[in-house]
C-alpha cells in the first residue's frame, strides 16, 4: 500500500483538489481502531502550530481520520520523544521536532521512518536549502523530517507602556532605539526607571537570541563544546541584564508568562515568527497594543521546526499522507496567517497572501516582509547532538541567578560545569 500511496501522492495538486485526492488515495499502515476502520492519528508539539482550523479541515475531507492534537511544554515533548524513542514505543504518530534538538534526533535516524521512501525527496527543492539538510542523515541517506517553519528575529514590544515610559513607539523609532545589546540594555534601564516595571520577560529569552546571532553556539561541528565564544557573549549580556533588573523572571510557556502578556509584567520581548501566535492566542484583549521592531545585532535565528514520524506508529502511511498534506503551500500560507508560523519554502515568500500580508494584531505590522527578508538572510548556526540539552542546563543556570540562588559573579563557572556535564551525557 506504500507504493500505491507514493504513486497517488506525486500527483496531488495544491488547494481543494489535493483535499479530495490526499482522501482517495490515503492507504492504510498498522492497525485500525474498532469504530469502522477510523484511525486516530496522534500529533506532538508545542506551542501553536496553528493546527486546530487545519485539523478540521482535514478530518472533512478524510472522514476515516481522526487527529489528536497534543500541545505541551517545549523541552518536555522533546524529552518525551526520547524517552518513548528508547523505550521503544508510545510515541506519537507525528512528532514535531525543534531544530535545537534535531541533531541529536537526526542521529537516531533509525528510528524514525525515512521519508524518502515515502516520495519526499521531491520537495527538496522546495525549501531553503541548509533547512532541508538540518533533518538529513549525515549519510544523506534519511531524511527523518519535513520543514514546518522557520524562526527569524524581531522584537515584540507594548506601544501603550512604551508611551507610557516616554519612549518612542513607531516601529522604526523603537528600532533605532538598539542598535546594539549593550543599547539595548539601557533602554530597558530608561524603561525600569521610569515605571517602576520590569522590561524584557526573562532572562532565558535574552539569551537564546542572542547566542543565535553569534558564529558558532554551544558546538563546533565537530560537535566539540565551545563555551567560550558565542555562549559567553550571551551569558554575559544576559547577566548584565538580570543585574539591572530588566527581568520579570517568567517561564516560558508557563501560566504567569501568559498572564505577563495581558497583565503588563513586561513591555518587549525576542520575537521570531511562531512567537506571533502564541501572543495572539494569549492576549487577545491586547490587539493593537503590540507592534515589531528590528532585534539589536541585525538578525539571527530562533527556532524552527520540523515534523517527524517515529517508526513506532501503527498508522505510517496515514501520518504521511497528513505530514504531506500538512506541508503544502495552500497549508503553509493558512498557518502563516493565522499564527504567524514562517513557512520553510522561500517560493511562498514570493506570494501576495505573504508578501502583502500584515497583522492587524499587532498594529499592522508587514511581517510578510519583516520575517522572509530575515529568513533569507540566515547563515544558520550549527547545532549539535548534545545542544538541546546543553542549552536547558545554561537556562537553569540563568534561572538560579534570576531567582538569586546563584551570585552572579559565580554563574560562569557554574554554566561551564552544567554545560559539560550535559555534554557528557
Amino acid at each position: 500500500m506504500r507504493r500505491s500511496w507514493t504513486r497517488c501522492a506525486r500527483a496531488l495538486a495544491v488547494g481543494a483538489v489535493s483535499l479530495i485526492m490526499v482522501a482517495a488515495c490515503s492507504g492504510r499502515g498498522g492497525d485500525d481502531s474498532a469504530d469502522g476502520g477510523t484511525v486516530t492519528l496522534k500529533i506532538n508539539f508545542w506551542g501553536d502550530f496553528g493546527l486546530q482550523d487545519l485539523k478540521a479541515k482535514y478530518e472533512a475531507a478524510n472522514p476515516n481520520v481522526k487527529i489528536q492534537l497534543n500541545s505541551g511544554e517545549y523541552n518536555a515533548q522533546h524529552e518525551d520523544l526520547q524517552k518513548k524513542l528508547v523505550a521503544g514505543s508510545g510515541a506519537a504518530d507525528i512528532a514535531a521536532v525543534d531544530e535545537g534538538f534535531m541533531v541529536q534526533f537526526r542521529s537516531q535516524a533509525d528510528k524514525f521512518v525515512n521519508l524518502l521512501d515515502k516520495g519526499a525527496g521531491q520537495y527538496e527543492s522546495r525549501y531553503l536549502p541548509w533547512k532541508w539538510k538540518q533533518s538529513l542523515s549525515a549519510d544523506g541517506g534519511t531524511q527523518i523530517g519535513l520543514g514546518a517553519d522557520v524562526g527569524g528575529l524581531a522584537m515584540c514590544y507594548r506601544t501603550d507602556l512604551f508611551a507610557a515610559a516616554g519612549l518612542p513607539t513607531e516601529r522604526d523609532q523603537v528600532s533605532a532605539l538598539w542598535p546594539t545589546w549593550d543599547r539595548f540594555i539601557e533602554v530597558g534601564q530608561q524603561y525600569t526607571a521610569k515605571t517602576d516595571k520590569k522590561f524584557i520577560d526573562a532572562g532565558s529569552n535574552l539569551f537564546n537570541p542572542i547566542l543565535g546571532q553569534q558564529p558558532v553556539g554551544f558546538y563546533d561541528t565537530s560537535d566539540q563544546l565551545r563555551m567560550d565564544g558565542g555562549p559567553k557573549v550571551a551569558f554575559d549580556y544576559t547577566v548584565k541584564a538580570i543585574q539591572a533588573g530588566l527581568s520579570a523572571n517568567l517561564a516560558s510557556f508557563q501560566a504567569d508568562w501568559d498572564k505577563g502578556f495581558t497583565s503588563g509584567a513586561f513591555a518587549v520581548l525576542a520575537c521570531p515568527a511562531w512567537m506571533l501566535g502564541h501572543i495572539k492566542d494569549t492576549a487577545p484583549g491586547t490587539e493593537g497594543k503590540w507592534d515589531i521592531a528590528a532585534v539589536p545585532g541585525g538578525g539571527g535565528n530562533w527556532g524552527g521546526s520540523f515534523l517527524t514520524i517515529p517508526k513506532q506508529s501503527r498508522h505510517v502511511d496515514e501520518a504521511y499522507a497528513l505530514l504531506e498534506w500538512l506541508i503544502q503551500p495552500e497549508q503553509q500560507i493558512e498557518v502563516f496567517k493565522q499564527v504567524g508560523n514562517l513557512p520553510s519554502q522561500p517560493a511562498l515568500y514570493a506570494d501576495p497572501a505573504i508578501a502583502d500580508f500584515t497583522n492587524p494584531f499587532f498594529n499592522d505590522a508587514p511581517v510578510g516582509q519583516i520575517f522572509p527578508t530575515m529568513a533569507q538572510g540566515l547563515t544558520p548556526q550549527y547545532l549539535g547532538r548534545k545542544n538541546g540539552p546543553t542549552r536547558v542546563a545554561v537556562e537553569n543556570v540563568i534561572n538560579r541567578v534570576q531567582n538569586r540562588t546563584l551570585a552572579p559573579d559565580a554563574a560562569w563557572a557554574e554554566a561551564i560545569k552544567e554545560a559539560e556535564k550535559a555534554a557528557r551525557s
